[in-house]
């Protein structure tokens, strides 16, 4: 599970590393097919392994190199972060949700498997990703063990990214404010970016006051920056370049960026975002390289 790589290497090929990292460190920290309930473990598998872009992995390792952090860590906190976010697309997915039939280019899980397993597939997810990031017994670091566990927790819950769904759902058909509209976002999508970020840094160390507002303000631009793309994305893209159903944030009558500043606005705003992620970061100079190319990456994206 080495994800270091040379320095020198283009952004590329260091993304491509870390791409490739992560399914070998998923495949390892999932539930094996021979362990019963199998059925439920193939579905886990199903979802988590052979597709995504794993951005939030790439925010870890990326973050986690201003610290020099240790690879063991780096590779379980990228693995739960990535198993928190995949959980939540097979639960976003249902029925009862957003009822989307396609994710990543391949069925989504209710309608691979049923609905009952892909409600169960979202729970376990959830929980192996507290597994994962726990089940590290080390007392040297256990007060920054305590903490990412926390951060983590904090991300998903109520107060980021589920209670950012809540308000996604109760919007539909409202006209919301543009500070609105980004508060929800910040919950929805922001808080587990941030969440990434801040988990590569302190598998490092535990921040001093200054590093911590530093990443904050960069989680907080890009958080925005990537909800404001994926907006633009969902109103410009095709179902074919995007791997889910495009247009459907206009079919739903959802609120977006697009919906109330416009497409010229909406691009507008995400460069706007992406030069304040860059210069969040002066104080790091070329450590943070790759965390500079993730927010590039982010609002230059076409899927």
């Amino acid at each position: 599970m080495n994800a270091r790589i040379n320095a020198t290497s283009s952004f590329v090929e260091w993304m491509q590393h870390i791409q490739s990292t992560m399914e070998v460190t998923l495949d390892i920290y999932l539930p094996s097919i021979t362990a019963m309930p199998a059925s439920l473990h193939q579905a886990m598998r199903y979802t988590a392994l052979d597709g995504g872009k794993r951005v939030r992995p790439l925010l870890v390792y990326a973050a986690g190199e201003l610290f020099d952090a240790p690879e063991q860590l780096l590779a379980r906190s990228a693995a739960a972060v990535e198993m928190i976010h995949v959980y939540s697309l097979v639960h976003d997915d249902m029925p009862c949700m957003d009822d989307d039939a396609l994710r990543r280019g391949k069925p989504t899980v209710h309608i691979r498997y049923d609905e009952p397993t892909a409600l169960l597939v979202g729970d376990a997810l959830q929980a192996q990703a507290f597994v994962v990031l726990s089940d590290l017994a080390d007392e040297q670091q256990a007060a920054r063990q305590l903490k990412m566990l926390n951060l983590l927790a904090q991300a998903a819950g109520s107060a980021g990214m589920c209670g950012g769904q809540a308000i996604d759902l109760a919007s539909v058909g409202m006209t919301l404010s543009l500070a609105e509209l980004e508060q929800m976002h910040r919950l929805k999508t922001g808080a587990l970016l941030r969440a990434a970020i801040l988990l590569g840094a302190y598998s490092g160390k535990l921040l001093s006051v200054d590093e911590a507002a530093a990443l904050e303000m960069y989680s907080d631009a890009i958080g925005l920056a990537f909800q404001v793309v994926d907006d633009i994305l969902d109103a410009t893209a095709d179902s074919a370049t995007l791997g889910k159903t495009a247009g459907k944030d206009a079919a739903d009558n959802k609120p977006t960026y697009v919906s109330i500043l416009g497409l010229a606005e909406s691009q507008a705003l995400a460069e706007k975002l992406r030069g304040d992620g860059h210069r969040a970061l002066e104080q790091f100079g070329d450590k943070a390289r790759r965390l500079h190319e993730l927010a590039d990456l982010i609002v230059q994206r076409k899927a």
